[in-house]
C-alpha cells in the first residue's frame, strides 16, 4: 500500500473513533436522564459510571488525536479497545440493538493502531508488531 492509502486509511478510521467517542460523550451529557435510564432499565449498570465515562471518552478521543505521549497513546488504545469490546458484549447480552455501533468501531480502532506508526511521527513501540512477526 502506498504511504498516502496508508494515511487516508488511518485518519478515516481514527477520525470515526473519534467521532463516535465525541458523540457518545455529547450524548451522555446532553440526555444524560435518557442514558440514566438505558443504564438502569436495560443494562443493569450503575449509574454512577456514566459521568466519569463521558470525561474519559473525551480524554481517549483527545489522546489518540494529539498523541502526547506513545505511553498515553497506547493505554487509551487498549482503554478504548477493551471499552468497545465490552460495550458490544453488554448490548448483545441485553438483547438491544446498540451493538453495531460499538463493533464498527472497535474494527476502525484497530485499524487505527495498525496503521498508526506508517502515518505518524511519534512512534509506538506496540504499533508494528505484525511487520516484526512477519
Amino acid at each position: 500500500m502506498s504511504a498516502k492509502t496508508v494515511k487516508i486509511i488511518y485518519w478515516t478510521a481514527t477520525g470515526l473513533v473519534v467521532l463516535v467517542y465525541l458523540g457518545g460523550a455529547t450524548f451522555y451529557v446532553t440526555a444524560h436522564d435518557m442514558v440514566v435510564g438505558m443504564y438502569e432499565g436495560l443494562l443493569h449498570y450503575p449509574t454512577y459510571i456514566i459521568w466519569p465515562l463521558a470525561i474519559l471518552k473525551i480524554v481517549a478521543a483527545a489522546v489518540i488525536l494529539w498523541r502526547p505521549s506513545t505511553f498515553l497513546s497506547d493505554f487509551a488504545y487498549a482503554a478504548m479497545f477493551w471499552h468497545l469490546l465490552l460495550a458490544a458484549s453488554a448490548h448483545m447480552a441485553a438483547g438491544d440493538p446498540g451493538w453495531p455501533p460499538a463493533i464498527v468501531a472497535l474494527a476502525a480502532l484497530i485499524i487505527s493502531f495498525l496503521t498508526q506508526n506508517r502515518v505518524r511521527e511519534k512512534k509506538s513501540p506496540y504499533g508494528d508488531f505484525l511487520n516484526s512477526a512477519a
